[in-house]
C-alpha cells in the first residue's frame, strides 16, 4: 500500500506541479484549496503527511496544522508548511508539534519528495488496507 499525501494551496500550478511529482513517486495524493477544506478532507480521508501553503482564504496553513493537532483523529499527521518568500513566521508558529519542516516558495519538487520520503519512511500507511481488504 502507497502512502496518502493531502496537499493543500489556493493555486492550482502549485497543487498541480506537487501532485505531479508525488504520484510519480508513487504516493496517493488528494488535494484541497483552502484550510478548511483541507481539514474536512484530512478527517475524511485520513492523510499520512499533510503538505499546506501557508497563506490561504478561509484557514491559513498555521491554523489548519493547530486544528489538526487538536483533534485526536488528526493529531499524529506531519504536517509540511510552504511559505511565500518573504513571509516571515514567528518562534511561535514554528513550534507547533505537528509541523516537521516550514519550506520557502519557489521549492524543488524533487527536493520536496525527498522530504516526504524522510517523513514517512517510519509512518505505517492509513488503513487504507484495511479499507481494501474489506471491499
Amino acid at each position: 500500500m502507497t502512502h496518502r499525501i493531502l496537499v493543500v494551496d489556493d493555486e492550482a500550478h502549485i497543487l498541480k506541479v506537487l501532485s505531479l511529482k508525488l504520484r510519480h513517486c508513487g504516493y496517493e495524493v488528494i488535494t484541497a484549496v483552502d484550510g478548511e477544506d483541507a481539514l474536512h478532507t484530512a478527517l475524511n480521508e485520513k492523510p499520512d503527511l499533510v503538505i499546506t501553503d501557508i497563506q490561504m482564504p478561509y484557514m491559513n496553513g498555521l491554523e489548519l496544522a493547530v486544528s489538526l493537532l487538536g483533534n485526536k483523529k488528526t493529531s499524529h499527521i506531519p504536517v509540511v508548511v510552504l511559505t511565500a518568500r518573504g513571509h516571515t513566521l514567528s518562534a511561535c508558529d514554528t513550534k507547533i508539534e505537528n509541523v516537521k519542516k516550514v519550506l520557502s516558495k519557489p521549492f524543488s519538487p524533487r527536493g520536496i519528495a525527498e522530504l516526504v520520503a524522510s517523513l514517512l519512511q517510519d509512518v505505517p500507511n492509513s488503513g487504507q488496507s484495511v479499507t481494501r481488504e474489506a471491499a
